[in-house]
């Protein structure tokens, strides 16, 4: 049997359409048992989103980036956060948007970029899966100031770190992103040996 076989959706209702879209479902759920269990749930549907980590193997270096996040302010994170280059896909291939998206940000060109991992980040509440990729660039494949786009709110700065600080960065709470601390995990253990 699978899930959609135990899932009667009884009633959806939008209770927000502005920046993104968010639901109240009703709906039954078939437990182990058998029985049939009324729930609701939010689900905040923002759109599936793409990632990655430029990595430069030869310097042990990693690009990440620098900006405001509100919910993380309103949550009692008083710093920007240090993330990787991520964004929405928008109808593009992941592929497509991370290219598009890293060089925005940090204003490098990705010449290579290899799919590593899928995740649902927030998967109680979030419709989101993010699409985590890696990729090599050297000093020369930077084409200009990167920093994101301004009509859009960004305001992003860019970071070049050798890969033993920004692994401390995590122990001592400077990168709080969980999708950074991710890829930075996966580096360690794959990529820089």
């Amino acid at each position: 049997m699978s899930v959609a076989d135990r899932v009667r959706v009884e009633d959806v209702h939008v209770l927000s359409d502005d920046w993104y879209v968010l639901k109240k479902t009703t709906f039954s759920y078939r437990r182990r048992d058998g029985t049939w269990q009324r729930q609701s749930r939010e689900t905040y549907d923002r759109g599936n989103g793409a990632t990655i980590l430029l990595y430069d193997p030869v310097r042990r270096t990693v690009i990440l980036t620098r900006q405001f996040r509100y919910p993380a302010f309103v949550n009692g994170c008083d710093d920007l956060l240090i993330e990787t280059p991520a964004g929405l896909l928008d109808n593009a291939s992941p592929e497509e948007r991370i290219r598009a998206e890293t060089e925005e940000e940090t204003g490098f060109r990705v010449r290579d970029v290899h799919r590593v991992f899928e995740a649902y980040m927030s998967p109680g509440s979030v419709t989101e899966k993010l699409y985590f990729f890696v990729g090599t660039y050297r000093p020369a494949d930077r084409v200009s100031d990167g920093g994101g786009h301004a009509a859009e709110g960004e305001d992003i700065d860019m970071l070049e770190l050798g890969i033993d600080e920004a692994l401390a960065m995590i122990r001592t709470g400077d990168i709080r992103d969980g999708k950074t601390i991710m890829l930075l995990q996966h580096a360690a253990l794959h990529l820089f040996k």
